[in-house]
């Protein structure tokens, strides 16, 4: 599959969704709003789509892009990246990185908290710039995880910002009566050596203090569910999910809307889900005051949420994780970790690390 320079595209299973034509974008500065979500919503005729994202924080911006395209199947070998030169620089350090998570200890211990995912970034300055379409075509060919998606973050689609990146988290996807969401929490990095990489899943797996991370996630969706949905089935424990790079905890929840026909969207459901505490806390508003005042402004879109949805209010929703912002000769990346009782802040540098690798690989950064 030949992609543009700059593609908008969403992949959530053998086929991409590759936009040919955007008809309109829609913006707002608040992604949290429901009219807007029901307004983008309304204006789609059939045979289009609008795939965009959402920003982590609430009352932060929100972009759809309406657009016809078409499901496309992916194939031919994997894309050599050109050779390059790469200015890395860390943001917070490893070092300051695990004083946060000290810090956040600290208030889990003082009973503010009990659960607040923290992440860093890697800066990174390239030359000549990296090709959007290098890493996209990469990725839809190793998919590190199921959800491949690319999303200029402005109205203009030659140049600006570009959401890009590969989650193996679905927030929720609808189709017709059948909601379903696979939140992940809980995660270790991955070894080379087999019986070491069996050794890790196991010990995750028996975690308490993963399990405990875990459930917090788990309960806050069912909750949430519950409000709009019936026959909300969560399972009766977590599974193990692989990527690349990571293992996670992982539990598929499935429900059903009694009328779709009344019922909320997918982009309403993402909306009314996101931040789920996997990627926030708990409590939420406790947790997004911690997330603030120990990461500033670095998460903007990362953390938020990824994907598409039709005129009938079906869709697929990820969260946007295992991503890069790239913007000219520079690219973001983000990765957290969720900080329980219990968390060690040199586990945590390694586990952030780890999530990195996804990008910096397909970058060519390592």
């Amino acid at each position: 599959m030949a992609l543009p320079s700059r593609p908008l595209l969403f992949a959530s299973g053998e086929e991409a969704y590759v936009a040919d034509q955007v008809v309109h974008t829609w913006t707002t500065p608040d992604g949290a709003d429901p009219a807007w979500a029901d307004e983008v919503v309304a204006a789609l005729p059939p045979g289009e789509r609008a795939i965009g994202a959402l920003s982590f924080a609430a009352g932060a911006p929100g972009i759809f892009h309406q657009v016809t395209g078409s499901e496309r199947p992916l194939h031919g070998p994997e894309r050599s990246l050109r050779e390059r030169t790469y200015d890395v620089r860390e943001f917070p350090t490893a070092e300051a990185y695990a004083d946060m998570v000290r810090a956040v200890l600290a208030k889990i211990e003082a009973g503010v908290v009990r659960k607040v995912v923290i992440g860093r970034c890697l800066d990174v300055i390239s030359d000549p710039p990296l090709e959007p379409a290098e890493i996209i075509d990469r990725l839809l060919v190793t998919r590190p995880g199921r959800y491949v998606f690319s999303v200029p973050l402005t109205e203009s689609l030659d140049d600006g910002p570009l959401l890009v990146g590969a989650s193996p988290e679905l927030l929720v996807s609808r189709h017709g009566d059948q909601i379903a969401c696979t939140p992940l929490a809980g995660s270790v990095p991955r070894s080379s050596d087999p019986g070491e990489d069996a050794r890790r899943a196991a010990s995750l797996k028996a975690s308490a203090k993963d399990l405990a991370e875990h459930a917090f996630v788990v309960d806050a969706i069912v909750h949430a569910l519950k409000e709009v949905c019936v026959d909300v089935e969560p399972p009766t424990g977590p599974s193990l999910l692989a990527t690349d790079t990571v293992w996670h905890l992982a539990s598929p929840i499935t429900a059903r809307l009694e009328d779709p026909a009344t019922g909320p969207s997918a982009l309403r459901l993402a909306q009314m889900l996101h931040p789920t505490p996997a990627v926030g806390g708990v409590p939420a508003a406790a947790a997004a005051e911690a997330i603030a005042d120990l990461e500033g402004d670095l998460r903007d879109y990362f953390a938020g949420c990824v994907g598409w949805v039709d005129g009938t209010g079906d869709g697929i929703f990820a969260i946007t994780i295992r991503a890069a912002v790239i913007d000219g000769d520079r690219m973001r990346l983000f990765a957290g970790a969720g900080i329980v009782a219990g968390s060690d802040p040199d586990s945590e540098v390694r586990e952030t690390g780890a999530k990195l690798a996804t990008m910096t690989r397909v970058s060519g950064l390592s």
